[in-house]
C-alpha cells in the first residue's frame, strides 16, 4: 500500500490543505552535515530527525517541513570538541554560529504560526550546548504566538534497545548509527569501519559501532514516535483549552522580540561560552573558537 505523503515540499496544495484540516501539526527537523565516522553519511543528524518525524506524521498526522542542515558548530565548546574528535582533516561541515541558528529558528516558528498550525514540534538530531538554549528561546516565543511548541534534541529517546549495558555509544556510536540505519539504510555502510587496532579518531566515530542494529534503530524510532504522539495530544488539548487568537507576527515583530528579549540573554547561553580548553593556534578549529562580543 502506498504511503501517505507527509513531506511539505513534495505535497500539492490540495494535499497540504487536507493534511492540515485533519491534523494541524507542523514538524521541523534540524541537523547538520558533520563528521559521524567513516561509516555514516555526513547528514546523519538531519536525515534521522527528518525520517523519524515522517514516521510520526504518518502515524499521528501533520506535515513535515523541509529539514534544515545548517546548525551550530565550530565556535566555543563545539570547536574544542572538534579539535579532539575530528582533528585536522577536512570536516565537510554545514556550520553556522549559534546566534544565527537560534534566530533562524525563530523565523521558522513564525512561519508555522502564521499558517495556523496548532502545534509545532522541533526535532534537532544535532546536539551540543544549544540543547540548553533552545528551550529558553521557545519559552520566550511562546508568549507571543499561538502555536504550541515542543522540542526534542539528540536521539529523541534515551531508551537503549540493544539488550546489554554498553549504552548508546555517544556521538556517531551505535545508537545514532542504528537509528540512521532504520530510517535511511543507504546512508550506513559498516564495511567502511576501521580495523579495531587502527589509531583514531576516525572522523569522530563513537563506541560499539560494530554492534549497531537496524532492528534496534527501528525500535528506538518507534519509541520516539510514541513520545511525540503523547506530546502532540497534550498540546492539541492545551490549544483547544486556550483557544488562542492566531494573529501572525511580522518580520519586524520577530526582530523586536529578538533584540528586546532574546539577545540580552545570549551572554548566559550555553552555546555562547568559551569554557573549554581552546584548540592550539595551529588547529583548523582555532579561528572560530573564540566567540565574538555581540554587544
Amino acid at each position: 500500500m502506498e504511503q501517505r505523503e507527509v513531506q511539505w515540499e513534495r505535497m500539492f496544495p490540495d494535499e497540504l490543505e487536507a493534511a492540515f484540516e485533519a491534523c494541524p501539526v507542523a514538524y521541523l527537523p534540524y541537523g547538520l552535515c558533520e563528521p559521524h565516522g567513516p561509516h555514516n553519511a555526513l547528514g546523519l543528524d538531519a536525515i534521522r530527525a527528518h525520517g523519524v518525524l515522517c514516521l510520526a506524521a504518518r502515524e499521528i498526522g501533520g506535515i513535515v517541513a523541509p529539514p534544515e542542515y545548517w546548525h551550530c558548530h565550530e565556535s566555543g565548546g563545539y570547536g574544542a570538541w572538534a579539535h579532539r574528535k575530528v582533528g585536522q582533516v577536512r570536516p565537510w561541515l554545514t556550520a553556522m554560529p549559534p546566534w544565527m541558528f537560534l534566530k533562524n529558528m525563530c523565523y521558522h516558528i513564525r512561519a508555522t504560526d502564521a499558517l495556523g498550525f496548532q502545534v509545532t514540534v522541533l526535532f534537532s538530531g544535532h546536539s551540543g550546548p544549544h540543547r540548553l538554549d533552545v528551550p529558553i528561546v521557545l519559552e520566550i516565543l511562546q508568549k507571543h504566538i499561538s502555536t504550541r511548541l515542543h522540542s526534542l534534541i539528540s536521539l529523541g529517546t534515551t531508551q537503549s534497545r540493544f539488550g546489554d549495558e554498553n549504552g548508546l555509544g555517544g556521538h556517531a556510536g551505535r545508537g545514532e548509527t542504528s537509528l540512521l540505519w532504520a530510517v535511511a539504510p543507504d546512508c550506513v555502510d559498516l564495511s567502511r569501519l576501521p580495523d579495531a587496532d587502527a589509531p583514531g579518531p576516525h572522523f569522530a566515530m563513537g563506541e560499539y559501532v560494530d554492534t549497531s542494529s537496524r532492528r534496534a534503530g527501528e525500535q528506538m524510532a518507534a519509541d520516539t514516535v510514541d513520545l511525540i504522539a503523547s506530546k502532540v495530544e497534550e498540546l492539541r488539548a492545551e490549544y483547544d483549552r486556550l483557544k488562542p487568537d492566531h494573529t501572525p507576527l511580522t518580520y519586524g515583530q520577530i526582530e523586536e522580540i529578538w533584540e528586546d528579549e532574546i539577545r540580552p540573554r545570549m551572554k548566559e547561553f550555553a552555546s555562547m561560552q568559551n569554557d573549554d580548553e581552546p584548540p592550539p593556534e595551529d588547529s583548523r578549529w582555532f579561528a572560530n573558537w573564540q566567540i565574538p562580543d555581540l554587544g
